[in-house]
């Protein structure tokens, strides 16, 4: 057997970089979303260096990476920034969502089977408390309410077959929450009206009901931000 020429510390080395990248990356883009970091706020290695305690060259690879996801701008030599907000750019990725959400529904709604209805209720049952506690004025666990909000629209849309429109939604989605964590637009009572509305249609495998409630849940969103926060 030939021997590798890879030591194994080498080869622990990498998987540890590769490690702290992964979570350098997740933690940053989580800042992006949940409005921790600005829509145009410069972003300077050397500040970003402390705050993430990563190496520059891998905050480079970072930021390049959610260049091309759309959460962060390249300057050129300048350097980076948190990707500019704006309404039409807002309508143009809640249309995108709308879209790829409605066809997605109507595959999971025709393939789905009860571990998928499992799922969906439990999915629904941990959004709908954390709508409770927002509702009664609690905003201490925002970032929770809007993470288990993806969840749910994610579990109504997991058995559509296709894991690259699944990818698709998510990256989209991760956009459209963006806009509604810099507005913090809970909307009350009616968005929660909205998700169980769409767990009966989703039960019923209803998705013409669904698609309806839906344009209307993503639609009202949008205005809501918009209100809340004037682009």
């Amino acid at each position: 057997m030939t021997k590798s020429v890879i030591s194994e510390k080498t080869l622990d080395r990498v998987v540890l970089n590769e490690t702290i990248a992964e979570s350098s990356y997740r933690q940053i883009k989580a800042d992006i979303l949940f409005g921790r970091l600005r829509p145009g706020q410069k972003l300077k290695l050397e500040t970003l260096k402390l705050a993430y305690d990563t190496s520059v060259s891998t905050l480079r690879e970072i930021l390049n990476r959610l260049t091309s996801e759309g959460m962060v701008v390249a300057e050129g030599q300048r350097g980076f920034e948190v990707a500019p907000i704006s309404k039409d750019d807002l309508w143009e990725i809640a249309g995108l969502r709308l879209l790829l959400e409605e066809h997605a529904l109507e595959q999971s709604f025709a393939r789905g089977d009860v571990d998928w209805e499992a799922g969906l209720m439990a999915a629904h049952y941990k959004l709908a408390r954390m709508e409770e506690i927002m509702a009664s004025g609690d905003t201490s666990r925002t970032e929770d309410w809007k993470r288990y909000d993806w969840e749910f629209h994610q579990a109504l849309i997991s058995a559509c077959g296709s894991r690259l429109l699944m990818e698709t939604h998510s990256s989209i989605f991760d956009k459209y929450l963006r806009y509604q964590m810099v507005a913090l637009s809970y909307r009350g009572r009616v968005a929660e009206q909205e998700h169980a509305q769409l767990l009966e249609a989703a039960l019923r495998r209803d998705s013409t009901t669904a698609k309806t409630i839906l344009k209307r849940h993503i639609e009202g969103g949008v205005e809501h931000a918009l209100l809340k926060h004037r682009l």
